[in-house]
């Protein structure tokens, strides 16, 4: 029998130093002055025909700081927006990058310090009463997990937390008729597959990775399984951002060119292999136990026999991103930014990560294509390739787009849902209450996210830190936040920031242009001393930005 796990005691408790000004106080070591910097220290590295990404950034002057880009990049106030790239303090990133400090104690200029990671327990923040914007509407915010969604709603109800994220949808009903409560859908711009990876057989044979997408009966899984405002897949992106569905639909099911295609492979009778996951209920995938029961079932009618795996909810994430599952695995692709490139890009590029094994080279130039394209005709038509070209490899099975809902307390100002899964706890208040509980699926893994995957970590991040823009609540639309605006030069080629006076970090220190620096620097460039996380593959970066400098020393997934 699965074992639920409860809210627990306290099993482990890091807490700041308090501090005058609302958050830690940085020690004189890790006070560092303002003075110019660029990375590279030489000046630009020389770009590849053809390959965007950046190719320096360097601090103006003490409020103002230059990216300088290798092409033309659509989606860089976007990308500058996420929570991956919160700009850190550079004293604090240089004393505390290397000893993985930065990853359970994070320092930000959010509305939210960390008061404590409690140990599989929970998060504390505390308001941040020096933040240069609208403050917390409460002094604190707890943020807790727990994978099974009957128990959140057990909590909801007795009124020990305030949200929870990934109401089930056998709940929906009961939490609409509850008028203690309130149910918020969240617009779906998630693509769960069934995924597999090429560097394993039999998946290494394009007609194995059909017939598995020829066997299934995906409407049957999105009618049981999913909720109202839910699709099946037609294509990989969601058909809501532009250009994403043009060309061809998926396939549809037919069992017996299913058992061709093995037949023609080789495996006449079928073979074995598993469908991994991990139990924990996410936007694109509301009871993932059923799901996978449900596809070892179809996929039985062809001769695959699949085995169930079940794995702990960070080990199954990391084993992904490394590519080491050798059979098939649900996960999905939830976008960094709500543009069609992220899908493209993110899944596809040559630096996306093993996920999927080798790289699928003709998908990796359409979508370097697609990355340096301005001319939206011409996008349109790379688009329509990437479909045909998805379509023909079958690189994974896209089964939906889930929709999802939040549900709160009926009391709580200012609730609402976040596409993005950022829901912004600053801008909720409990009547009455002076604190907010907000229970998500599952534990942060990390809190530096610039090495951070995983939205249970990142909707964490996005409380404490804040990049050069950020999402408006509630939204997908991008805002100026460090930055109060960042302006591009005629050739497309040069993005000028120029960024918020009098920004104070949560141990005290003052934002300036060479923290903008330090942050992006240290992530881009393996051979940097700061390039340390918890993993320190910071793979985000490569399938947002492109290439790392100094590529023979990055950490590996794998690794």
């Amino acid at each position: 029998m699965l074992r639920i796990p409860r809210f627990t005691l306290v099993s482990a408790v890091f807490v700041l130093i308090a501090a005058a000004c609302g958050g830690s106080s940085a020690p004189a070591a890790e006070s560092i002055s303002y003075a110019p910097k660029s990375w590279p220290a030489a000046g630009p590295i020389e770009c590849a025909d053809g390959v965007g990404g950046l190719a320096q950034i360097r601090s103006v002057d003490e409020l103002t700081v230059e990216f300088q880009l290798c092409a033309p990049d659509p989606g860089f106030i976007q990308k500058v927006s996420l929570a991956n790239f919160n700009i850190q303090d550079s004293g604090y990133l240089t004393a505390h990058a290397a000893d993985g400090q930065i990853v359970k104690e994070p320092n930000g200029t959010g509305p939210w310090s960390l008061g404590a990671w409690e140990l599989g327990e929970q998060i504390v923040l505390e308001r941040f009463n020096d933040y240069w914007g609208s403050k917390a509407a409460t002094s604190t915010a707890v943020l807790q997990w727990q994978q099974d969604a009957a128990a959140r709603l057990v909590a909801l109800q007795s009124g020990t937390v305030d949200g929870i994220d990934n109401a089930s949808p056998d709940d929906a009903a009961a939490i609409a008729a509850d008028t203690s409560l309130s149910l918020i859908s969240r617009v779906a711009l998630n693509t769960m597959y069934l995924g597999m990876s090429n560097a394993y057989p039999p998946f290494d044979d394009v007609r194995v990775r059909t017939a598995v997408a020829l066997a299934l009966n995906r409407q049957r899984i999105v009618d049981a399984f999913y909720p109202a405002g839910s699709a099946v897949a037609s294509h990989f992106i969601p058909c809501g951002l532009e250009f994403a569905c043009e060309g061809d639909a998926w396939y549809e099911q037919d069992i017996d060119r299913a058992k061709a295609l093995l037949a023609e492979a080789g495996y006449p009778n079928g073979f074995s292999t598993s469908i991994s996951l991990r139990d924990v209920v996410r936007s694109y995938l509301p009871n993932p136990q059923a799901v996978a029961t449900d596809l070892q079932a179809q996929l039985a009618a062809i001769g695959i026999s699949a085995t169930i795996d079940v794995q702990e909810p960070t080990t199954y994430f990391d084993n992904v991103l490394s590519g080491k599952i050798s059979g098939l695995f649900l996960f999905a692709w939830v976008p960094d930014y709500p543009d069609t490139l992220n899908f493209v890009l993110g899944q596809f590029g040559r630096d996306a990560g093993p996920t999927l094994g080798a790289t699928y080279e003709s998908l990796d130039a359409l979508a370097l294509e697609a990355s340096i394209t301005a001319d939206p005709a011409r996008r349109k038509g790379i688009y329509a390739e990437v479909n045909k070209t998805i379509k023909e490899l079958v690189p994974f099975v896209i089964i939906a787009h889930g929709g999802s809902a939040v549900a709160y307390r009926a009391d709580v100002d200012g609730a609402h849902t976040s596409p993005l899964l950022l829901e912004n706890f600053a801008a909720m208040a409990p009547m009455g209450r002076d604190k907010l509980v907000f229970v998500q699926g599952a534990e942060p893994a990390g809190l530096y996210c610039a090495d951070e995957a995983d939205f249970e970590s990142i909707r964490a991040c996005a409380q404490i830190g804040e990049g050069l823009y950020g999402f408006a609540t509630g939204t997908a639309i991008a805002e100026p936040r460090l930055a109060t605006s960042c302006t591009v030069s005629s050739d497309l080629l040069t993005w000028t920031c120029a960024l918020r006076e009098g920004v104070r970090f949560h141990n005290g220190a003052m934002l300036d242009a060479t923290d903008v620096v330090d942050t992006y620097a240290s992530i881009w460039d393996c051979a940097h001393p700061l390039h340390v996380g918890r993993t320190s593959t910071f793979m985000p970066w490569s399938g947002i930005w492109g290439s790392f400098l100094s590529p023979e020393v990055c950490i590996q997934p794998a690794e």
